[in-house]
C-alpha cells in the first residue's frame, strides 16, 4: 500500500499532540479525528488489518483533511502527515472504494475542456476557473501587459488530492503539452495549487516542464504602484508558504508598494486559507468551509475596514461567499493601486 512508504510518519505522529493546535479542521469540528495524531492512529490500524482501509468513518475523515501543510512545516522532525493522506486516498481508489460523493466530484473533475490559448509572447498566464472567478485574473492582466493566456481547462491537481493518480496524470500531461506548445519561457499563475503542481507534483507524476514557472507575485516583483497601499493584513498561502519553503515574493512584493504588513490574529503558524490546501473542500464538505471562514472573520480585529490581502484565488472566493471581510487578492490590490 502507499501508506507504507510513510510507516515512519504513522509511528510518530500517532503519539503526537504537540500539532493538535495547527489543525484548522480539528478548530472548528473540536474533534480529535481531526487532528495528524488521531488519522496517523486509524491508519496504524490499517497497517495491522488491511480490512480496514474501506472503513467507511475512516475514509469520511480521511477526506476531511485541510491538507494545509502547516503541522508538517512546523513539526520538529517535519513528519510527511500531508503525503500519508494523500498516499491512503490514492490506496482508496486503488482499492476501489471511494465514498459515492468523492466519486461524483472526480468524474466531474475528469470532464476537462480544451485549453484555449490566445496572445503571444515569452510569457504565458494560466487564467483558470479560480483566478477569473476571484479576480485576480483581470487584475494581472492590467498589470502584466503583453502575455500569452490560457483559460478553459483543468490541470488535474483535484483528481491528485483526491487519490486519482493516474487520471490526474493523464490531465496533467495535457495541460503540460499545451503549456510547452505556447513556446513560452515563462509560465505565471495565480492559482496557488496550479503553482504546486508545476513546481512539486509533475516530479512525482514523473512529467516535466522546461519553462520556469511563477507565481504572479514573483513575475509582478519590479511593479511600483503610485499609490501606497497601507495597513494590509496577509494571509499566507498553504500551497506557497507551507509546501514551497516559505515563498517570500507575495509578503515582498506587498512590502515594497508601501504595504505595512500588519500580523493577523495571535499564531502566525495556523492556516487562514479556507482548506486551500485540499483544493476541493468546498465540494466535499462547503458547511466545514464555511466554519472555517467564520473562524478566520472572528479573529479579524475590525472586520468592517481591515484589509486582507491573499495569494490564493480560493481564499479570496470562500471568504467573501461567507464572510464580510475586506478581501483582495495581491493582483487586485496592485491594480486598483497602480
Amino acid at each position: 500500500m502507499n501508506i507504507d512508504k510513510y510507516i515512519d510518519s504513522i509511528k510518530a505522529c500517532r503519539f503526537c499532540f504537540m500539532c493538535r493546535h495547527l489543525s484548522a479542521i480539528g478548530n472548528v469540528t473540536f474533534t480529535e479525528a481531526d487532528t495528524p495524531r488521531v488519522r496517523a492512529s486509524m491508519l496504524y490500524g490499517v497497517t495491522m488489518y488491511p480490512e480496514r482501509l474501506t472503513d467507511e468513518d475512516l475514509a469520511k475523515t480521511m477526506y476531511r483533511s485541510d491538507l494545509s501543510g502547516c503541522c508538517r512545516r512546523n513539526c520538529v522532525n517535519h513528519y510527511d502527515e500531508v503525503g500519508l493522506t494523500l498516499a491512503y486516498r490514492a490506496d482508496l481508489v486503488a482499492a476501489g472504494a471511494v465514498p459515492a460523493n468523492i466519486k461524483a466530484i472526480a468524474d466531474e473533475l475528469k470532464k476537462s475542456p480544451e485549453w484555449k490559448v490566445s496572445g503571444s509572447g515569452k510569457v504565458a498566464y494560466v487564467a483558470d476557473a479560480l483566478s477569473i472567478e476571484s479576480g485576480a485574473a483581470d487584475a494581472f492582466l492590467k498589470l502584466a501587459g503583453k502575455v500569452q493566456v490560457l483559460k478553459g481547462g483543468t490541470c488535474g491537481k483535484g483528481l491528485w488530492v483526491l487519490g486519482f493518480r493516474k487520471e490526474a496524470k493523464a490531465l496533467a500531461s495535457k495541460f503540460v503539452k499545451v503549456l510547452e506548445g505556447t513556446k513560452a519561457t515563462t509560465i505565471v499563475v495565480s492559482h496557488t495549487g496550479i503553482y504546486d503542481l508545476l513546481v512539486n507534483t509533475l516530479a512525482e507524476m514523473g512529467l516535466k516542464l522546461k519553462a520556469k514557472v511563477m507565481h504572479t507575485s514573483e513575475y509582478l516583483a519590479g511593479i511600483k504602484t503610485s499609490k501606497k497601499l497601507g495597513n494590509v493584513y496577509y494571509l499566507e498561502s498553504d500551497f506557497l508558504r507551507n509546501y514551497n519553503d516559505d515563498y517570500a515574493f507575495p509578503k515582498t512584493l506587498l512590502r515594497a508598494n508601501g504595504a505595512r504588513l500588519k500580523a493577523f490574529s495571535t499564531n502566525d503558524e495556523e492556516s487562514y486559507s479556507c482548506g486551500e490546501g485540499a483544493l476541493v473542500l468546498d465540494r466535499i464538505e462547503p458547511e466545514l468551509v464555511e466554519k472555517l471562514a467564520k473562524y478566520i472573520e472572528a479573529r479579524a480585529e475590525h472586520p468592517e475596514k481591515d484589509v486582507i490581502a491573499v495569494a490564493s484565488p480560493y481564499t479570496k472566493i470562500q471568504l467573501a461567499k461567507y464572510t464580510s471581510l475586506n478581501v483582495k487578492t495581491i493582483e487586485e490590490l496592485l491594480a486598483e493601486a497602480l
